[in-house]
């Protein structure tokens, strides 16, 4: 490999050319970073850049790990590696494992340290131009930076550089603050709208950008709710929600959970009355069996037994509560999945995987997966994300 190579010397002004304004990242920095300052000192030039390790950021994100070599420490979170101690090989398996770590840096101090330490050395010439040009047409998180780095805005979009552009364009009095103060924006590319909601509403509540106070606690005010009655049938309501309650699944207002409702008792030829979309008058029927469509539950002319089969049915599609399970969603290359993962009906946290990776080994998937809170408005994101992509990949898993 090195019989044909080119001396340091030629390819010393390319190695600043690119490294300019740039943040040297490399498992082990140190050594990497002394070679570099070393060879450049020969020529007689002094090479300065700042630097990333990803041992020390793995050892602080990833704790516990039985090495923090490059190749144990991948092989160990799933990450594929080729060419194996050739330069090509190991410098992507670190790509990798640094977007693995970003994922797993909840606190962003990785991002807000390089943007302070960037715009020190950077003067931004028709600022939000510039900022808007260098930002992708992807899915993912943003993060919209003040002078010093500290982030002022959190947003997410399925065009990040469009969103972002429709804040430096509108002109209502949030976008004229963002824009006068802004410095810098840092973006967390998700692939997935499912991982990109959930990271902006977590980190939105950890991190409390001044500009994203004025958002509401939460996303949703109405709940469907599950009880039985004296004769043993499964009644179902859709009624403002409760925090003192266990919904089955939230929705964001109140005409979306009526429509949800309605198309559940055309699908499982559920009751009107059972399901609140008539008042119950006893002993008289529904309308829907007078049309032959509900087979007689308003009556008692169907067992309970038979009509909550199909009202199960229901419960089990549009609820994670005791499942253990990942959905699976589109990942940020074509060659990566997202996860999140379900334990006890609970949600555990989110991650990234390689397709070639068996994702149902649980040591791996917890080692990979970044924890996150469960609390109300991620099981209605969720809840809600499952309701209205009905092919999403689900995988059961054993306790």
């Amino acid at each position: 490999m090195l019989k044909n190579a080119p001396k340091f010397y030629e390819v010393a002004k390319r190695i600043i050319e690119i490294t300019e304004d740039c943040i040297i990242v490399a498992h082990n920095s140190e050594f990497d970073y002394r070679i570099l300052r070393t060879e450049f000192k020969r020529l007689g030039y002094e090479f300065k850049r700042k630097t990333l390790c990803t041992v020390e950021l793995s050892k602080d994100l990833i704790p516990d790990q039985a090495s923090y070599s490059l190749g144990k420490l991948v092989r160990s979170l799933g990450i594929p590696v080729t060419d194996r101690h050739r330069a090509n090989g190991d410098a992507l398996a670190t790509v990798k494992l640094f977007k693995l770590l970003q994922t797993k840096d909840t606190t962003k101090q990785i991002i807000q340290s390089s943007v302070k330490d960037t715009l020190k050395t950077k003067k931004l010439d028709n600022k939000l131009i510039d900022i808007v040009e260098t930002l992708p047409s992807v899915t993912g998180v943003y993060y919209i930076h003040k002078e010093g780095g500290d982030i002022i805005y959190i947003g997410k979009s399925r065009n990040i550089k469009r969103r972002v552009n429709q804040h430096f364009t509108a002109p209502n009095s949030k976008s004229k603050k963002i824009q006068l103060h802004v410095t810098a924006v840092t973006y967390e590319e998700t692939g997935s709208e499912l991982i990109a909601l959930l990271k902006e509403s977590e980190e939105i509540k950890r991190v409390k950008p001044i500009y994203n106070r004025s958002r509401k606690r939460t996303h949703f005010t109405h709940a469907l709710y599950a009880t039985k009655d004296k004769h043993g049938y499964i009644n179902l309501k859709i009624d403002i929600a409760d925090g003192r309650k266990h919904p089955i699944t939230t929705f964001s207002n109140k005409q979306s959970a009526k429509h949800f409702m309605e198309r559940a008792v055309e699908t499982y030829n559920l009751c009107l009355q059972l399901t609140n979309l008539e008042t119950n008058i006893p002993g008289k029927p529904c309308f829907n069996h007078t049309i032959k469509t509900c087979n007689g539950s308003c009556v008692n002319e169907e067992s309970a037994e038979d009509y909550n089969l199909r009202v199960q049915e229901l419960l089990d599609k549009n609820s994670y509560v005791f499942k253990h399970m990942i959905i699976v969603d589109r990942g940020r290359t074509i060659d990566e999945r997202s996860a999140i993962y379900i334990k006890d009906g609970k949600f555990e946290g989110l991650g990234f995987f390689n397709l070639n990776y068996q994702i149902n080994n649980i040591k791996v998937l917890e080692s990979i997966i970044t924890k996150m809170e469960n609390n109300r408005d991620a099981q209605h994101i969720i809840q809600s994300y499952l309701r209205s992509h009905k092919n999403l990949k689900t995988i059961e898993l054993m306790p």
